[in-house]
């Protein structure tokens, strides 16, 4: 008999992290409005396709200036959570349905733009997702990847993506943030635009959304060593004040369908 196929992973975890998920989406980019409408540009007012959007976080914030916006996600969980707040939001112009961001459910050319937002990193195939966002853009539309990155120092990669799987069996890769730049140079896309920042973390609250006893003191432990042992990870991961933090390097790509 097969075993689950990555997808059920991803379906299995997420429904798991709803709520906790939910209640971190706003607090993970505060200024996630100004940056997807500012990456968007004119594309954010037509229709727009905001792929894994889990609890509807950017799907609502880039509704405000679009035509409609479907969001887009594998797990039924998340879906529910993006429904309530667009709901919550007064919102009428966002419609939600569950999909594979590796076969997208849509006709060629059917959208203005496209969005997705630390999603990347749990995709078997990414790069087969952005081919995806690609076809589905019409000419001249825009489409604004956000994710986290890894190190390009292939070890520091390896033990941040380690510490990762162990966290949420559902991760596959943080790539380096020249390798995300490729997938979207290779699919296609012209005139590339970027931004990079760090975001702190805290090991008790980052392990928290994926809602897991199980899987705390275990990984606690591990990667406590790992600081005190001066393995950074690529993430500046260290003790400070007592508690185990670090950061998180996240990339925005904006680029046009030519």
């Amino acid at each position: 008999m097969a075993g689950p196929s990555h997808l059920d992973r991803v379906r299995s975890a997420f429904t798991q992290q709803a709520d906790s998920f939910d209640a971190y989406a706003d607090k993970a980019d505060i200024k996630v409005e100004d940056r997807f409408r500012g990456a968007l540009g004119a594309a954010g007012a037509g229709d727009l396709l905001d792929i894994a959007c889990g609890p509807g976080a950017v799907t609502v914030a880039v509704a405000k200036g679009a035509r409609s916006v479907v969001g887009l996600d594998a797990t039924d969980a998340m879906l529910e959570k993006a429904r309530a707040r667009a709901a919550s939001g007064g919102l009428t112009n966002t419609t939600f349905q569950a999909g594979d961001a590796e076969n997208l459910p849509f006709e060629t050319g059917r959208f203005d733009g496209v969005v997705t937002r630390l999603a990347l990193h749990h995709f078997a195939n990414p790069g087969a997702a952005v081919n995806e966002m690609f076809r589905v853009l019409r000419p001249g539309g825009r489409v604004v990847v956000v994710d986290v990155t890894a190190s390009e120092e292939e070890d520091k990669a390896q033990l941040q993506n380690a510490i990762e799987i162990l966290r949420d069996p559902s991760h596959i890769r943080m790539m380096p943030a020249a390798e995300i730049d490729g997938l979207v140079e290779a699919a296609g896309f012209q005139a590339p635009q970027t931004a990079s920042w760090d975001k702190a973390r805290e090991f008790e609250e980052w392990m928290g959304i994926v809602n897991d006893p199980a899987r705390l003191d275990p990984l606690r432990i591990v990667v406590r060593a790992l600081a005190e042992d001066g393995r950074d990870a690529g993430i500046g991961l260290r003790v400070e004040n007592g508690k185990t933090v670090f950061f998180h390097r996240w990339r925005l790509i904006a680029a046009d369908k030519p």
